[in-house]
């Protein structure tokens, strides 16, 4: 998954930011709601975790106005605005979840996930895919049975090619969802990852999971 965080206190939004990362996500971070709305013209994000109190542009008004644009973005308002008032405000503006500083990052996590889950329809943190389950919450991945033992990269990346099971992704598409804007690796990268994942999830087995779509991408597939 690729999160944009919006929070203009720079010390929290970087420990935000970097709590997301240890879970294997892409993270952008951004200090007001105008910087946001550049972000989310350049990139497609499966949530935005978003402050409400910041200059320029508050959190209220960046969510207004992206959801008059059409863009449906789940978003997890983090704000020490606490009363019934304030809560009613931000899920009336069109905002998804409302969590009050301080808060846990296990919570802010869990929270995350069920976002996903919400507009994914999946009921549960647990993908299957033929004799393949990938667990989001504990991070555990077995094939018939068998513990598989993944990075944090790699596991986002097979949870997102689960996540998009029997559709084909380029590596635009992966680029896009894992890795952010600062990054400057190589063009192969994603090449290298998936090459990374068929050794650990096909190598051995007669059915293969990973499949090339020359010319495209890739596909997860049980055949």
């Amino acid at each position: 998954m690729r999160i944009l965080v919006v929070e203009d206190e720079k010390h929290l939004n970087g420990i935000i930011a970097e709590a997301i990362k240890d879970e294997g996500y892409s993270v952008d971070s951004c200090f007001n709601g105008l910087e946001a709305l550049d972000y989310i013209k350049a990139a497609e994000y499966d949530v935005i975790v978003l402050d409400i109190m910041m200059p320029k542009m508050d959190g209220l008004t960046f969510v207004k106005t992206i959801r008059r644009e059409g863009n449906q973005t789940p978003v997890l308002f983090l704000t020490s605005k606490d009363s019934i008032a304030d809560k009613v405000a931000g899920l009336e503006s069109g905002g998804d979840y409302y969590l009050v500083k301080p808060f846990d990052f296990s919570e802010l996590l869990a929270v995350i996930r069920a976002m996903t889950r919400k507009y994914t329809g999946n009921r549960s943190n647990e993908y299957t895919v033929g004799d393949l389950t990938l667990n989001g919450s504990t991070h555990e991945v077995t094939r018939a049975g068998n513990k598989v033992e993944l990075t944090a990269k790699e596991f986002a990346l097979l949870e997102y090619m689960v996540r998009n099971k029997g559709v084909v992704v380029t590596r635009e598409m992966i680029e896009n969802n894992l890795w952010n804007f600062d990054y400057e690796g190589g063009t192969n990268v994603v090449d290298v990852y998936v090459g990374y994942l068929r050794k650990k999830l096909d190598a051995g087995y007669d059915k293969k999971l990973i499949h090339t779509v020359w010319g495209t991408g890739w596909v997860l597939r049980e055949e």
